[in-house]
């Protein structure tokens, strides 16, 4: 399946003119990520934000860019929870009870938030055992990651108000009492 030589010349000078401009686009994305990454790193709040584990600098970046850095934005954490979207909306009347995901949030906040509850998975005991909990008591692997991410980014304000790092053993704390096993 050949084409004329001439038609063949075209296409070839096409995609290596799209190949440069894909390389444009990948060299720029690149020195946009080490700007935000710098600028990120002189901010007063880079160093808390980071304690966290699952928040590299350029996530903690977004992170930041898109709470701000007005503490007095969100009274509490529930304020910043709604806002993350990571809060679940509840809704009562009569006998029923309907607890949904929250449709209205900051979705960049949000998306930001799902890769950092997956990230903090991996590089934390303690998150990966709240996941845990949360899918052996029923909840999908969505709605278990958004429960952890609701639970960092109340610990992210908690620390922000306070000015103090994140501490795993004080935000997933180990039961100190052992199992004992129930007699048959």
């Amino acid at each position: 399946m050949r084409h004329l030589p001439l038609v063949e010349e075209a296409m070839g000078r096409q995609a290596l003119a799209l190949l440069r401009q894909l390389e444009a686009a990948c060299v720029s994305a690149d020195d946009l990520a080490e700007a935000a990454v710098q600028a990120f790193e002189t901010h007063a709040d880079a160093e808390i934000i980071t304690s966290f584990p699952g928040l590299g600098p350029l996530s903690g970046a977004r992170v930041l860019a898109e709470i701000g850095d007005d503490r007095t934005r969100f009274a509490d954490a529930r304020g910043l929870k709604v806002y993350a979207g990571s809060a679940p909306v509840t809704r009562a009347s009569g006998k029923s009870v309907y607890v949904a995901a929250r449709r209205v949030k900051n979705q960049r906040l949000a998306g930001v938030g799902y890769m950092w509850a997956f990230s903090a998975m991996v590089h934390s005991n303690g998150a990966r055992a709240h996941y845990d909990r949360r899918r052996k008591a029923g909840d999908r692997h969505t709605a278990a990651q958004r429960n952890l991410f609701n639970r960092m980014i109340g610990w992210l304000h908690h620390c922000l108000s306070h000015r103090v790092p994140f501490n795993e053993t004080v935000a997933f704390p180990t039961s100190q009492e052992p199992h004992l096993a129930l007699a048959a």
